[in-house]
């Protein structure tokens, strides 16, 4: 019963604080210079680790599909499957899983470490509202850079398995693109897309909530950091499938 009544808490803090961020963010946006560095943090600096770790996934989905579908002479369907694997389901949710790795593990540290040495009270006392200045530009920027960054990641993903099936395989190139064109809807990615903006909020809010509620000292930092990241990815991973259940 108490880890209920202490659950419900963690979640009310949690939400209210998101609700706090997206307040500000309407009534009085972040600077444009505090977004677009949090933004470059999580887009650009980001995207290296996402394109080299979707085009081997996309390359892993060719090499495993071309065994089954040599069988019945169905070479040319790789394509599309790589395209809608990657667009619906792995390039959004392998992106989001690195973003929590790289990015949402170095803000709860960064707000948590402001917490332990009072550098957040001090913000208070000059009358600066901590939630308005730390944790809307990065639930922003989460928001927003982890779509762009899918849209990279099912590129490198494409490509990848493009290279596997038609260089390693000698799938004809043609039908390789041809039938990911006729196959594969807008909406099919559009909707990755979606879930890749919801997993963006949980990240955002997940990572501030453990940062900007951290305590017990540098000790308390390592821990908030460990909940912030296995958190993220078990939300992830459970609101995956009834976003994809109300989506697809």
């Amino acid at each position: 019963m108490s880890f209920l009544i202490r659950l419900a808490e963690e979640v009310g803090k949690a939400t209210l604080l998101a609700l706090q961020a997206v307040y500000f963010l309407l009534r009085k946006p972040p600077k444009v210079k505090h977004f677009i560095s949090q933004l470059t943090y999580v887009g650009a600096e980001t995207s290296l680790m996402v394109v080299i770790t979707s085009t081997f996934t996309g390359g892993v989905i060719a090499l495993q599909t071309y065994g089954t579908f040599s069988r019945f002479n169905a070479e040319f369907l790789i394509g599309a499957v790589v395209a809608l694997s990657m667009g619906r389901e792995l390039g959004p949710v392998l992106t989001s899983l690195m973003v929590v790795a790289r990015v949402g593990s170095a803000m709860t540290a960064s707000i948590g470490t402001m917490r332990i040495t009072q550098q957040i009270d001090a913000l208070e006392v000059m009358a600066v509202n901590p939630v308005s200045y730390l944790v809307t530009p990065r639930l922003f920027a989460t928001t927003l850079g982890v779509p762009l960054l899918t849209v990279l990641s099912n590129v490198a993903g494409i490509f990848g398995g493009w290279f596997v099936a038609t260089k390693i395989f000698d799938v004809n190139e043609h039908l390789y693109w041809q039938k990911m064109v006729d196959l594969v809807e807008l909406y099919d990615i559009v909707g990755g897309l979606y879930k890749a903006l919801a997993f963006g909020f949980i990240i955002g809010t997940v990572s501030c909530y453990y940062g900007f509620y951290t305590t017990g000292g540098t000790e308390g930092v390592g821990r908030s950091t460990t909940n912030s990241v296995v958190t993220s990815s078990i939300l992830i991973l459970i609101s995956d499938y009834f976003l994809t259940a109300i989506i697809f």
